[in-house]
């Protein structure tokens, strides 16, 4: 294994967290709200990022995220990108993809998907009907990508008869919205088996990702402000008991971090790849809360704070924790996948 970015991965990641660096301040997040900023989405299709994930794969776009992560910015980068261009790049016939990655590419078309399946929606001869609590960035989607009650993964478009969407706030400030179907026609994406179980597979391995940037961003904060916040003359990085905390959420970190770029590599090197997205979503999951948590408690009465930029990314690792499987859940699908020993593929 080698999770060595390539050049091209390597200059995506650095134009990413500049463009993030630069826009995606403390003050123009206070400025957005809870809504999406457009002119930041609008600056990263300009440079051509996602649809640069065509080239880099799941694990340049796992590199991406981790820098969206750090600076919690409020675009749909992840779902547009996972549930849309890669989504129809691998499972979408040559008439979808001609259709429907044109407009992914540059932005003018934004992504999501209803996932994962957990029998809220039922497929009639090609209507679909049911509800999905919360959809990320729903509210910004022109499409959206359904996975009915038997796993078949369906293309809605947003603004369809029968479609309705009623916004919903989240914890993380994601755009999201309630989905409601009531007998809208579908379009199946591609035509063979298995794009539910792969489309979920990448979308863990690449929201992992997210959560490591948010992790890592955390910690650097944290980190920052105990070694500069003084108590009895000294720093409160010296005590024993911050080191031992920091560097715990340290290990996490890198966990989360390192069993994503694992994932992401063996999909990228067409190698079998559910149980490492299963792992890497765990992790994303059970060590992606603490993280956060310790992050918040070492600014002590700081990070009780509303406002202060680290309770955003306590906001943002918490929705992770839960979207697309709590630790729970994940363990036992893992366990299941291990002891049925069919580690192979991604169903």
């Amino acid at each position: 294994m080698d999770f060595t970015p390539s050049e091209e991965q390597a200059a995506a990641q650095g134009l990413a967290a500049r463009i993030f660096g630069d826009v995606s301040t403390h003050e123009r997040l206070v400025a957005a709200g809870t809504g999406t900023d457009a002119g930041l989405w609008k600056e990263l299709c300009t440079a051509g990022l996602p649809g640069a994930v065509e080239d880099i794969g799941l694990l340049g776009l796992v590199l991406l995220l981790e820098e969206q992560g750090r600076a919690t910015a409020q675009v749909p980068l992840a779902v547009t990108c996972v549930y849309g261009i890669l989504a129809v790049a691998e499972h979408g016939t040559a008439e979808q993809r001609e259709r429907l990655l044109p407009g992914l590419r540059d932005g003018t078309a934004v992504a999501t998907g209803a996932f994962p399946a957990r029998g809220g929606v039922k497929a009639v001869e090609g209507a679909l009907y049911g509800v999905v609590p919360w959809v990320p960035w729903l509210r910004d989607a022109t499409q959206v990508l359904v996975a009915d009650a038997e796993r078949e993964v369906w293309i809605v478009e947003a603004g369809a008869p029968g479609v309705t969407v009623v916004p919903v706030e989240t914890t993380a400030p994601w755009s999201a919205g309630r989905l409601v179907l009531d007998g809208v026609r579908g379009e199946s994406l591609g035509t063979g088996p298995g794009a539910c179980a792969a489309v979920l597979a990448a979308s863990r391995t690449a929201f992992a990702g997210l959560q490591a940037g948010v992790c890592a961003c955390s910690l650097a904060r944290a980190v920052q402000h105990t070694s500069t916040r003084e108590q009895f003359g000294r720093p409160l990085s010296t005590n024993q008991g911050v080191l031992l905390r920091a560097a715990d959420a340290h290990m996490d970190t890198e966990a989360i971090r390192v069993t994503a770029y694992e994932a992401a590599w063996r999909r990228d090197q067409q190698l079998d790849y559910a149980a490492q997205a299963l792992t890497a979503a765990w992790w994303a999951s059970e060590a992606g809360r603490r993280v956060v948590h310790a992050g918040q408690h070492l600014h002590g009465g700081t990070g009780a704070d509303l406002d202060h930029p680290v309770h955003r990314h306590f906001l943002w690792g918490r929705q992770l924790d839960a979207y697309l499987g709590c630790g729970a859940e994940l363990l036992e699908e893992l366990g299941r996948l291990i002891g049925s020993g069919r580690t192979e593929g991604t169903s």
